[in-house]
């Protein structure tokens, strides 16, 4: 097989598997169309529905409590959906998802219901006031160590109906008790005849019928409270499931709207396929064939993307679609890196084969060790953050993966193939020009100025901020707690001052709190939001129910979110955790990688500038760009992007130290080699602006809110890796002393 029909064969074959990517997204296979980009499960941001984490009272429960409790919780749920997830967080909670509901109020009441049935003597027990005979209905309280009987014994249940003593007939729910409870029962009512049995359910006297003689059978008929029969139905179908093994309590839900839902995914799919467009544009105009190269294998990657995300069952949540947008940029880095490598070898001569060998060797450790910190942000993202910051590290992390294997593999296969055909002329590829090299070391001092600006911006907006504001930041629910609640409200009504007061005035009659309101216009969708303390599922109920009546709008497009204080204060705590964590761990890595410790250290410094210049939009853009979930994913994400530039500059450094003699001056060294990967370090932050850059102008508020923040750090990131990562080396290296471990390990090679 001649050298021409292998390259057509190879091109043949990467554009075949696109092809086939594309139809499997597109159609599926089979019937069940297995691999298809609908079939991928989207999370509830993009789809709207309910979301619910519960936390056990119990301090530490057992692995098998926590087992028993999902499996019962998911047993309960599939009466409502059968699309809806219930999985274990941490030690001790338990999430619900259940994406495409309505009905959002009924669906939390129901679930908040523990499903605890208790048989007491009715004399130990006392209303909640303190009475000592409650009344049926009411809410009574009792020691624990009186309950008789509990819902584990119960081995069925079923709704009925049974004749009273008038002749009228009552909805009742018939249960049987297992053998266990079979004999307990028998015992209770054998040893206490002629006395009253209270039947409690979720700590309210459901009867106290009088206990006239044994009954030894394991039957048993719960009557009174159920006015529907639909009521008995429900009680009777959760009983059979059985109490849950854990007390649980309420400590986040989260009510999503469709309409914004389906607005999200139409909008951040628009922005990424026109910032696709635009790199892949940037990319040709800017490498030439490798650039035409470079395109083709972005394209095999978008595919094997959806692929992945079906066939690992991934949830696709809105900061997940924002994680695969942005590495699709970065996934533009590694070949950034090795078609300036390319270059370098073409301009010393080298044919065009060999320079395309010569090129992903040299470029090889860079990306290696510029993925594997992104990889470690990924890591400790998916560790300390929960519901959709998971998400994203999940695609992050693919994308990272993925790009990684594209760029070293399909690259280079279809590089060699054009090669084949003849594209062996160096006009095709560009050969590296001669730079003057640009003394940045000799500018630190000016630079030390900028940075130093921007960190007495954040200090003077936090001092604003926490004057004029009475807090320093804008924090969203995630970070103090409490229940926001929003109603939709028809695209052509305007909203004006006296509606959001009087959709205030709704939830403080219903409520009693007082509350903050605001209103949005997110691409049509408009909004009235009002902000209070936490409130109860009743409260919640109510407050749907009022909304919905008064502005004649669907129950579904309320959405409502409650975050307990606990998990506020969990969510702070792990930002700072994550930060560090992230921070140390790249310490490390960059140490063992560059076995100096200057080098390690200066990395860390730059980063904790780039963190200190986005903690400064959220400082000085704070009327409307709040602190949330998303604030450690942005944070973090800047950290790992900002490391892979310092990499790759830091990458050269050790390069041309190993190139320079004894009488090369430190200085020198630096400045040349931030010279020579000075286009590749703007080529590659143009290439992950433009996504991010489409994402923050055509994406909703939530997405802008992620977004904006990261275009400073991508920013401020290709600046750092230059003006602060390297000079900080310099004047811990020693400023220019010639060191003699550089000099024996040059004479080494």
């Amino acid at each position: 097989m001649n050298s021409k029909v292998k390259g057509i064969l190879q091109i043949l074959l990467v554009l075949v598997l696109i092809a086939a990517f594309g139809v499997v997204a597109y159609r599926g296979i089979g019937s069940a169309r297995l691999g298809s980009a609908k079939n991928i499960r989207l999370g509830l941001d993009l789809r709207g529905g309910v979301s619910v984490t519960y936390e056990a009272t119990k301090a530490n429960p057992t692995e098998q409590e926590m087992q028993d409790t999902v499996y019962k919780m998911q047993k309960r749920v599939e009466d409502i959906s059968t699309e809806a997830s219930v999985y274990q967080e941490g030690a001790n909670r338990v999430t619900i998802d259940i994406p495409g509901v309505s009905n959002a109020s009924e669906i939390l009441k129901k679930l908040g219901q523990a499903g605890a049935l208790q048989f007491v003597l009715y004399d130990k027990i006392k209303g909640k006031d303190g009475t000592a005979s409650p009344e049926e209905g009411k809410e009574v309280t009792f020691d624990p160590k009186d309950v008789e009987l509990d819902g584990q014994m119960i081995e069925d249940a079923s709704a009925g109906t049974q004749s009273t003593s008038t002749g009228a007939s009552e909805n009742v729910v018939k249960i049987k008790f297992t053998a266990k409870g079979t004999k307990k029962f028998g015992t209770v009512t054998g040893d206490h005849v002629n006395e009253r049995l209270a039947i409690i359910y979720d700590n309210k006297l459901v009867s106290a019928p009088n206990i006239e003689s044994e009954i030894s059978d394991g039957n048993a008929v719960v009557s009174g409270g159920f006015e529907e029969f639909s009521e008995a139905q429900e009680m009777a179908s959760t009983l059979r499931i059985g109490a849950l093994p854990l007390e649980l309590k309420n400590i986040h839900d989260n009510v999503v709207g469709a309409t914004l839902g389906s607005e999200a995914l139409r909008t951040s799919l628009i922005a990424g396929i026109i910032g696709f467009i635009l790199v892949i544009l940037f990319m040709i105009i800017m490498y030439r064939v490798p650039g035409a190269v470079a395109s083709i294998a972005l394209i095999f990657y978008v595919g094997a993307m959806l692929l992945i995300l079906n066939g690992l069952n991934v949830t696709l949540t809105l900061p997940g679609i924002a994680g695969i947008i942005l590495s699709v940029g970065m996934a533009v880095d590694a070949n950034c890196i090795i078609f300036t490598r390319i270059r370098e070898e073409l301009a010393v001569g080298k044919t065009v084969s060999q320079a395309i060998q010569n090129g992903f060797s040299k470029a090889l450790s860079a990306i290696i060790d510029g993925n594997v910190t992104t990889l470690i942000v990924a890591f400790v993202l998916y560790l300390k953050g929960s519901g959709t910051v998971k998400g994203f590290a999940q695609t992050l992390a693919i994308g990272i993966l993925l790009s990684m294997i594209t760029a070293i593999f399909v690259t280079k296969w279809l590089l060699n193939a054009f090669c084949r055909l003849g594209c062996e002329d160096t006009k095709f590829y560009g050969i590296k020009k001669e730079r003057k090299t640009i003394n940045f070391i000799g500018n630190w001092k000016k630079y030390a100025i900028i940075s130093g600006a921007i960190v007495v911006l954040c200090v003077a907006g936090l001092i604003v901020n926490s004057s004029a504001k009475g807090q320093m930041l804008n924090y969203s629910l995630d970070f103090i707690g409490g229940t926001s609640t929003s109603v939709s409200i028809d695209e052509k009504t305007e909203i004006t001052d006296d509606l959001k007061n009087e959709v205030l005035q709704i939830v403080k009659t219903v409520t009693g709190l007082n509350g903050e309101v605001s209103s949005s216009d997110d691409k049509g969708v408009k909004k009235v939001t009002v902000r209070t303390t936490a409130l109860t599922d009743e409260q919640k109920a109510a407050v749907t129910t009022q909304l919905s009546g008064k502005f004649k709008v669907d129950q579904g497009k309320i959405e409502s979110e409650t975050i307990s204080a606990s998990v506020s204060n969990e969510m702070k705590t792990d930002a700072v955790v994550a930060t560090l964590i992230a921070i140390v761990c790249m310490l490390i890595y960059i140490w063992i990688r560059f076995r100096n410790f200057a080098s390690g250290a200066s990395a860390v410094i730059a980063l904790i500038h780039d963190v200190i210049a986005v903690f400064t939009v959220y400082v000085v853009a704070s009327s409307f760009i709040q602190v949330g979930s998303t604030f450690i994913a942005c944070m973090l994400t800047i950290v790992g992007y900002s490391i892979n530039d310092t990499i790759v500059v830091f990458d050269r450094i050790r390069e041309n130290r190993k190139k320079a003699s004894s009488r090369t001056d430190l200085a020198e060294v630096i400045n040349k080699s931030i010279t020579e990967t000075l286009s590749r370090s703007i080529n590659t932050s143009v290439t992950t602006f433009i996504m991010v850059f489409i994402l923050a102008v055509l994406g909703v508020d939530s997405v802008r809110q992620f977004a904006i923040p990261l275009i400073v750090g991508i920013i401020s990131g290709c600046y750092s890796s230059i003006c602060v990562a390297s000079p900080i080396w310099y004047l811990l290296g020693g400023k220019g002393k010639k060191e003699k471990k550089a000099v024996t390990y040059s004479k080494k090679k």
